[in-house]
C-alpha cells in the first residue's frame, strides 16, 4: 500500500495519497507491544 500510494502521489500530486502514504510509513515503524507474560498465563488457564 506504501509503495502503491507513493507513486500515485508522484504521478499525480494528490495530498491525500501522499498522506495515505505517510500514514502506511508510520505504521510500519511502530514497534509491536510487548507481551506480557502474565498475560500469557491468563490465557492457558
Amino acid at each position: 500500500m506504501r509503495d502503491f500510494s507513493w507513486n500515485y502521489f508522484t504521478n499525480s500530486g494528490d495530498v491525500d495519497a501522499y498522506l495515505l502514504y505517510k500514514a502506511a510509513t508510520m505504521n510500519m515503524n511502530e514497534e509491536p507491544e510487548a507481551i506480557d507474560e502474565s498475560d500469557l498465563e491468563e490465557e492457558a488457564t
